[in-house]
């Protein structure tokens, strides 16, 4: 693998920092202080990549010489937008919501050289599919905490796997990281996973 530059994940995420390790990519932590304004007046794809972009510009003037990576994820269901759920009540809301029907996971990711200013920014949508849910398991999952701080209320690689019936498309996005595309944009700053 060639690095030219040093690699900055501007995420708080442990999953974004876990898929980055599962490539073998070397990088560094620095989380985007960025806060997330999502009324924007934009489409879905438009509003993750706008997101993505100023979370990278966010950390990007620490660094002069760095490739940052920024992402976002949301749920999209019936035309409403679900980030991450802060309490309980929440998350029991937006699980209702999803119960027993299909949803669209969106990542926008990007890429930032801050030496050359060169940014690809790209969106990634995976339709799931909740299996029919009784109120008891939607209880007990809330109970777990693990909905909380998840976009959409659950984690696809924890124990919301059992919730979900179907999955067409990106694996990885679901999780808040497209690792295929992203990888891809990545060799076009000259960082090459598989060399």
């Amino acid at each position: 693998m060639r690095e030219t530059k040093e690699i900055i994940l501007a995420s708080a995420s442990a999953r974004r920092k876990e898929l980055l390790e599962l490539i073998g990519l070397q990088f560094k932590v620095d989380p985007a202080d960025y806060k997330e304004e999502m009324n924007l007046k934009l489409s879905p794809h438009e509003l993750a990549r706008a997101l993505s972009l100023k979370k990278a510009k966010s950390v990007a003037g620490k660094y002069n010489n760095a490739i940052i990576i920024a992402a976002d994820t949301f749920v999209i269901i019936r035309g409403q937008l679900l980030g991450k759920p802060h309490t309980k009540e929440e998350a029991r809301r937006m699980l209702v919501l999803l119960d027993g029907a299909t949803h669209s996971v969106i990542t926008g990711f990007t890429i930032l050289d801050t030496d050359t200013g060169k940014k690809i920014s790209r969106s990634v949508e995976t339709k799931v599919t909740f299996k029919k849910l009784t109120e008891k398991e939607i209880d007990a999952y809330v109970k777990t905490k693990e909905p909380l701080d998840k976009a959409g209320a659950y984690a696809i690689q924890g124990l919301g796997s059992i919730l979900v019936k179907r999955i067409e498309g990106d694996y990885f996005n679901v999780i808040g990281l497209p690792l295929c595309p992203l990888v891809e944009c990545l060799a076009e700053f000259g960082v090459r996973v598989l060399e």
